[in-house]
């Protein structure tokens, strides 16, 4: 369940990222993190914390409750498929 959970919030954060034309470096030096690991995030191989996620969403002007909202419709859609 964790690697969906992490995949999930990957993918939205990279959505909101690319929705503003940003590269990957220009979000990581907005919240000076390694692009690697920001990398790592958008994969879903990593798991960022929760004040790094803060910092991430306060970057791309997004409430943090608003991309937790996104990650549990893209868990359940994705457990839906797999039910089905």
């Amino acid at each position: 369940m964790s690697d969906v959970v992490d995949q999930a919030l990957g993918q939205a954060l990279r959505k909101l990222r690319t929705e503003r034309g940003w590269s990957q470096s220009d979000l990581a030096l907005r919240v000076q993190m390694d692009r690697n690991y920001l990398s790592l995030i958008e994969l879903g191989r990593s798991s960022p914390s929760v004040r790094m996620l803060l910092r991430l969403c306060a970057a791309l002007d997004v409430r943090a409750a608003d991309v937790l909202d996104d990650v549990e419709r893209r868990v359940l859609a994705q457990q839906s498929g797999l039910a089905g």
